[in-house]
């Protein structure tokens, strides 16, 4: 008989396939980097934060469960429509939020450490340039 994966080694096998495909492709495309920057200057925006960062630790379990449920119905709409490069987006800012409560492993605390500092430095350059209402 075999056992399945428990979930969090489940999500470790995804976030380590995002992380690498994120390091091969993801910064080397302009147009994933703004949708990740503009999702994060988006939630950070909402939440009177300064970072993607400040999100993660400001956020009630009530605000984490509700983002992540957003995440899923909007990242598989995307991904439906064709929107590709937007679902990419949200399945970063998925796997960094859910890394912020796998932090016990290794490898993903600094996996994690990784990625918010590309989706921080994504938003930065994404305040930088886009239009001042």
């Amino acid at each position: 008989m075999t056992t399945e994966p428990s979930k969090e080694a489940l999500f470790k096998q995804r976030f380590i396939s995002v992380v690498k495909d994120l390091r091969q492709n993801g910064i080397n495309d302009p147009e994933a980097m703004a949708h990740i920057g503009g999702l994060a200057v988006e939630l950070s925006d909402a939440l009177k934060q300064k970072s993607w960062v400040a999100v993660k630790q400001s956020m009630t379990p009530a605000i984490y469960e509700e983002l992540l449920a957003t995440f899923q119905k909007r990242g598989n709409e995307y991904y439906k429509d064709g929107r590709t490069k937007l679902a990419y987006a949200i399945q970063l800012l998925s796997v960094s939020l859910v890394a912020f409560t796998q932090r016990n492993d290794a490898d993903i605390a600094a996996g994690e450490k990784l990625v918010d500092q590309l989706i921080d430095q994504a938003a930065t350059r994404y305040r930088q340039v886009r239009p001042k209402h």
